[in-house]
């Protein structure tokens, strides 16, 4: 075997969705940000497009996005819009230092569909993911409808012709890594065909 099936296994099955009101706090280091992008870009991709995009905010960065985004929330929500809500995204930016835009960059000359460039690039996050799991951080991608506003579209800064895909935060957890998930069983979502 060239890898170990065990801890190929157990990378995947430890992998979690944690939120970044569960972050530290604590730091992570650009040397590791690169690596957890770097990874990302060896996911699978129809004629190598490689579609994603990414903007890295950091440290007072991404305080300064959030808060942006916070703006962006209450202008897209209105009347509608929570103070709690609105707070929640702000804080974001204090417990957590590394929040990545997600953007995609579909193929232009029309050689693929969009779906494939999509799939590519949420096969990059799951990379992004594995990643993270490996270094004992937690990441959260999130894809909130308010992201669309023109407000948050100025401060997330993606190039014409690029489309925003959600926001990929990274922070370590503060205290045990969440426990175990659990899935269906096999049968339940597989059929078999021998003949």
């Amino acid at each position: 075997m060239r890898h170990s099936i065990s801890d190929s296994s157990q990378l995947i099955l430890d992998r979690r969705s944690i939120s970044p009101e569960r972050f530290s706090g604590r730091k992570v280091h650009r040397e590791i940000v690169e690596e957890v992008l770097q990874h990302g870009t060896w996911a699978p991709n129809h004629g190598l497009t490689q579609p994603w995009r990414f903007h890295v905010f950091m440290d007072g960065a991404a305080e300064r996005l959030m808060g942006e985004l916070s703006a962006a929330y209450r202008a897209h929500a209105g009347d509608a819009a929570q103070d709690s809500k609105a707070e929640k995204i702000r804080a974001r930016g204090e417990r957590c230092n590394a929040i990545v835009a997600l953007g995609l960059a579909h193929d232009q000359e029309g050689r693929f569909p969009l779906w494939e460039d999509q799939a590519a690039l949420a096969a990059a996050v799951q990379n992004m993911y594995l990643m993270c799991t490996a270094h004992g951080i937690g990441g959260f991608w999130s894809t909130p409808g308010f992201l669309e506003h023109p407000v948050a579209l100025e401060a997330l800064g993606h190039e014409p012709g690029v489309q925003g895909m959600g926001l990929f935060y990274m922070g370590y957890p503060e205290g045990d890594w969440p426990s175990k998930g659990h899935r269906k069983p096999l049968e339940y979502v597989t059929r078999w065909k021998s003949e």
